[in-house]
């Protein structure tokens, strides 16, 4: 058995267990689940429950910390600082979202630094909490003292995959929706690459004397290699600004020798967020100028099989195969994601109930 195909009902259900028992609060466990579910919908398994394992480690080492709440550092009406000490970033991310989102009800604009969370997992799940009250957002995020990827024209890990993510809502329709790592893949995706046994694009990876190699085992087996950011020096670029922005404005960590973490597992996030309400700009034509542009754009003669999409698209498109046929999981993953709910309390029995 190469790959499982598990409802996301089914899915939701395990993991919502899974944290209950390993004792997070009903609510936390809900938001947790909520969320992991929800970036294997989408698409993106290097977010979803496959990071289950790794939690699981680094609350094990302590670092990780269960049922905690958002704590405002600081607030200056439009401009709020939270800290979200050490807890699931799934329910520090949603805290700060709904400050956000309030305060550009009240406002017209937000801006929102978060610092000291744990994992945020899938930026475009922040960025979709967003579009659903009618706001545009952008968000930089840093991964503190986690050094993956390599700089333009160097040869080792130097920061993490930054990502950087923004949205623009559209009544009725999908929202615009650009969330990419800086770097060219995800470090997730080496991570599901690695336990299908396949190999990564070219241009993605370099070894550990700097070489180019397709392995993902370069990420995960020592001596370690690096990710290596997109568009080679514009991406670096953006990822450096996703490190300052990100990690220095909100009064956390930048990547730097004194900021190392001790462990892989040990995965925190700064994210700075912008939130603007469309209404109050003068744009009374603003989703007919959009539409506008997204048809101009798709009117372009295909140069192949594949259509022409626009930012988002895909992910709905995955969302509705998945929910259809079942979320996919490899063989490895499942077995690790078993493991996991095995170290959290859960018994054979109940483990059995989930199996696809």
């Amino acid at each position: 058995m190469d790959e499982i195909r598990i409802a996301p009902d089914n899915l939701h259900q395990m993991v919502y267990s899974l944290w209950q028992q390993a004792g997070s609060s009903r609510s936390e466990a809900k938001k947790i689940a909520d969320h992991l579910v929800a970036a294997n919908l989408a698409g993106h398994d290097s977010h979803g429950v496959g990071m289950i394992p790794t939690y699981m480690t680094s609350r094990a080492l302590g670092n990780l910390q269960q049922n905690r709440e958002l704590q405002i550092v600081k607030d200056a009406g439009a401009v709020l600082t939270v800290d979200g000490q050490q807890g699931f970033g799934q329910v520090m991310a949603d805290q700060a979202m709904e400050l956000a989102i309030g305060r550009t009800r009240e406002l017209g604009l937000c801006a929102i630094a978060l610092r000291n969370s744990h994992h945020i997992g899938r930026i475009g799940h922040w960025a979709e909490m967003c579009a659903r009250a009618g706001f545009i957002s952008f968000h930089f995020v840093n991964v503190v003292g986690d050094p993956l990827v390599a700089p333009f024209n160097g040869s080792d890990r130097r920061f993490g995959t930054n990502p950087f993510c923004a949205i623009f809502p559209r009544p009725g329709k999908t929202p615009l929706l650009l969330d990419f790592a800086t770097s060219g893949i995800a470090y997730g995706k080496t991570r599901v690459a690695w336990n299908k046994g396949v190999p990564v694009a070219d241009g993605n990876l370099i070894d550990s004397h700097g070489q180019p190699t397709c392995d993902p085992a370069v990420m995960h087996d020592t001596p370690y290699g690096s990710l290596l950011a997109f568009g080679l020096h514009k991406g670096y670029a953006l990822a450096v600004m996703c490190e300052i922005l990100g990690g220095a404005l909100s009064g956390g960590k930048t990547t730097h020798q004194d900021s190392l973490q001790t462990s892989p597992a040990a995965i925190f996030n700064c994210m700075t967020s912008i939130v603007l309400d469309p209404a109050a700009f003068d744009a009374p034509e603003m989703q007919q100028e959009a539409q506008r542009f997204i048809d101009w754009a798709k009117a372009s003669p295909q140069a192949g099989e594949q259509p022409i999409k626009v930012p988002g698209e895909w992910e709905e498109e995955q969302r509705a195969d998945r929910q259809q046929h079942g979320i996919p999981i490899d063989a490895n993953s499942w077995q690790q994601l078993c493991q996991a709910a095995r170290e959290a309390g859960m018994s054979e029995e109940e483990l059995a109930g989930y199996q696809p």
